[in-house]
């Protein structure tokens, strides 16, 4: 059957929604999973290197550096961290978050141009964060640069109330998630069973998505892309910016990019600047939080989630050849064959879960 072009807009718009949907629930399923575990190993953590881990594992689970860091923020307030040791995991996060869009990048196997493209755009996010990590976390510990930087803008809001972002998304998705919890809430297994159903949701709604987006004026849509919202980096660090603040996730920001890049309607050039905005973006739920508990500590352990991030791209976005050459050697390497894909798939996932292992066995 074929659809009227007319109709086609409202259909994206309805892929669109399910794929909003099916990352939210995705999240809220990992937050029913492991929220509470996050908050233990948060409140057992005591050395930097794992506070690291932690923040990466922490972040895993509840599939938000927003969470993990406004877990981080209360845990200082109340006293039950300290910034020493608070810095380390709020890195950390910047990790964990981007599992999220290497999943939806996989939605595109099928095609192996396509998957190329979109796995390149979906690591890269991780190249650019792992890369901060390894050249700010070893001269934090022996300078503690960070911690004066963030002590010194938070002597600048020290007499500064909380104030509350609206989230847009959040209006727009929370009544489906709510009806999702009040089905399958009650059933055996219900995280996983919404997991699955999140996973469902988000590889049809990708591929409807993308066929029709095809299908509709392509060379249109080009156009608005690259004269507006991708035209040069700036634009496209502050695109990244906005979006992040609007729907309060870079996980949902660097996602939403991924079913453009496998349709090669912007380039991994392109998507970098963008990426990196989400992860200034993705900063100002903490910092709000922060302000709203007027503790001098826990505001300044939300403003190092900041200067931290703006010094990673200082230094890698004059270096941005690095984490992009490795994004589209990956693509190209896991879009050869299934087998390089489970390779590079299980290399990938052991970042994520050695950690666990290393803090559960310590």
């Amino acid at each position: 059957m074929t659809i009227p072009d007319r109709l086609k807009p409202l259909l994206i718009v309805i892929y669109l929604y399910l794929f909003l949907y099916s990352i939210k629930l995705l999240g809220h399923s990992f937050k029913l999973f492991g929220k509470g575990f996050a908050e233990t190993l948060l409140n057992l953590t005591s050395d930097p290197f794992v506070g690291l881990l932690t923040g990466v594992v922490a972040t895993t689970l509840v599939q938000s550096s927003s969470t993990t860091t406004s877990i981080v923020v209360g845990l200082v307030a109340g006293g039950g961290l300290s910034l020493t040791t608070a810095i380390p995991i709020i890195m950390g996060a910047n990790i964990g978050t981007t599992i999220t869009n290497t999943l939806v990048a996989v939605g595109h196997v099928a095609n192996r141009v396509e998957f190329r493209r979109a796995f390149s755009a979906g690591v890269v996010h991780d190249f650019f964060n792992v890369g901060a990590v390894i050249v700010l976390f070893p001269l934090e510990m022996r300078f503690g640069f960070i911690a004066r930087a963030a002590t010194w803008l938070e002597h600048g809001f020290a007499d500064v109330g909380g104030v509350k972002l609206f989230n847009p998304l959040k209006a727009i998705v929370s009544p489906a998630i709510d009806l999702t919890d009040a089905l399958l809430g009650s059933v055996p297994y219900a995280p996983f069973v919404m997991a699955v159903v999140a996973a469902v949701f988000m590889f049809s709604s990708l591929g409807g998505l993308i066929a029709t987006m095809r299908s509709l004026m392509l060379a249109r849509i080009e156009v608005i892309i690259h004269k507006y919202l991708f035209r040069n980096d700036v634009l496209g660090l502050l695109f990244g910016i906005a979006m992040t603040i609007m729907v309060q996730s870079s996980s949902i920001t660097t996602s939403l990019i991924i079913p453009l890049a496998g349709a090669g309607l912007v380039t991994l050039r392109q998507i970098y600047p963008y990426t990196m905005g989400a992860n200034i973006g993705t900063t100002v739920t903490a910092m709000l939080a922060a302000l709203a508990t007027q503790h001098e500590v826990a505001i300044t352990v939300a403003f190092s989630h900041l200067v931290f991030n703006v010094l990673g791209i200082s230094i890698f976005y004059p270096l941005k050849r690095l984490p992009i050459g490795l994004a589209e050697y990956v693509g190209g390497y896991a879009s050869q064959s299934k087998r390089h894909l489970v390779i590079f798939v299980t290399c990938y996932i052991s970042l994520y879960f050695v950690p666990l292992i290393f803090i559960i066995f310590r």
